[in-house]
């Protein structure tokens, strides 16, 4: 950046992980920077998927890895209590992974009910949390304020506050924070209670130039980003926004009956200049994700001359194989647009088909037509 559960049984094997292509068919190479934010709710990538995925990005021009999933309880719901040595140890080993791969390395702590009570003894546990986390040594660490409540008086004011307290004792060079109010999207306001109109404006206004600002779009998960939003919202923060992309994404009940397969649409080359980072979101699937994220190159490279599904058959042969791509293609209405509620008898037809090869997205497709991805709304409120 500029200035900045699945069961064991059930779960695709990480022992049969493919091996890393010796190159990729197409590399990113402009100035955005492009990167992960692993930020789903339900079940978590092991470290092996979470070591895949990053090295295959790298090898594409991916150039940070934010580690944030809403499973983390002890970066989310329950930051308060401290990681074991061990946790510290493995988070410190997957940084120094993705350095090797010239990959920045980021945390996201989510310090839930910390702007209701911002009290001195809150302010001392906070403190605490990032002596910790400076332990791993991250690049980027991010604070996140999606999901909360917002209809806080102050509140803007409080996020400041407690960003500004980060910033002083983290050992982090990059800071990005994520609003509660990340998106134009009304069902935010429905959700966690009505902004305030002047929310991003006072944002902009309190926060350090040097803080970088996550924002998803027009919508939560947004179908197009277009420049004239992009200038409006960097206007509002009085910085260039990272996005925040929720595709391929697809945790949540009314997503994760879908594979999000197909490549980036509504994202046009001409953002590039408009943003100070773009971070994609993955989804369920860690292999399946690298398709779509791999799209997302092409769109940045050719620009007007993109062709989305040209770039799918790309990365689909890169990452599945010339006979896995022909069968996902066919199978791309069922999968991505029917979902599994949809799919009826054809469901036991599928798992028959992908069951035959082997590989690990067709065991991802298996373990989603068994359900084993499926994301409650429990989960989700809970996670």
């Amino acid at each position: 950046m500029r200035a900045l559960k699945l069961n064991s049984a059930s779960r695709p094997a990480t022992s049969a992980l493919n091996a890393v292509p010796a190159s990729v068919p197409f590399r990113h190479e402009l100035d955005l920077p492009l990167g992960i934010v692993e930020g789903f709710y339900g079940p978590a990538w092991s470290w092996a998927e979470r070591e895949f995925v990053m090295r295959q990005l790298a090898a594409a021009g991916y150039r940070f890895y934010l580690y944030a999933p809403k499973g983390d309880e002890q970066l989310r719901r329950r930051w308060r209590m401290p990681h074991r040595a061990e946790d510290i140890a493995t988070l410190s080993r997957f940084g120094a992974s993705c350095r090797s791969e010239n990959v920045a390395f980021g945390l996201g702590l989510s310090p839930y009910g910390l702007c209701d009570d911002f009290t001195p003894a809150a302010r001392s546990l906070l403190t605490r949390k990032i002596d910790e986390l400076n332990a791993v040594s991250p690049d980027i660490i991010a604070i996140l304020f999606d999901d909360m409540r917002g209809d806080l008086p102050g509140l803007a004011q409080t996020q400041a506050r407690i960003v500004e307290l980060v910033a002083e004792r983290t050992t982090a060079k990059r800071i990005v924070m994520c609003p509660t109010y990340y998106s134009d999207d009304t069902v935010l306001d429905r959700v966690f209670g009505q902004r305030d109109e002047d929310y991003l404006y006072d944002l902009g206004r309190l926060l350090d130039s040097r803080i970088d600002v996550f924002w998803t779009g027009e919508e939560v998960c947004s179908r197009e980003i277009t420049p004239g939003h992009l200038t409006r919202v960097a206007t509002q923060l009085n910085r260039l926004p990272v996005l925040w992309d929720n595709y391929p994404v697809n945790d949540g009940p009314r997503m994760s009956p879908h594979l999000h397969l197909r490549g980036f649409t509504g994202r046009s080359a001409a953002n590039a200049p408009l943003l100070a980072a773009h971070a994609v979101n993955p989804a369920l699937q860690p292999g399946l994700s690298l398709i779509p994220a791999l799209t997302l190159v092409n769109a940045y490279k050719c620009g007007a001359a993109y062709e989305y599904a040209d770039s799918w058959s790309l990365a689909a042969r890169y990452v599945l194989g010339e006979e896995l791509t022909t069968q996902v293609r066919e199978d791309l209405l069922l999968l991505q647009d029917w979902g599994l509620e949809r799919l009826g008898d054809r469901r036991h037809l599928l798992l028959e088909r992908y069951r035959r090869f082997d590989h690990r997205c067709a065991r991802e497709i298996v373990a989603w037509l068994n359900g084993d991805y499926a994301v409650s709304a429990e989960t989700v409120q809970t996670q």
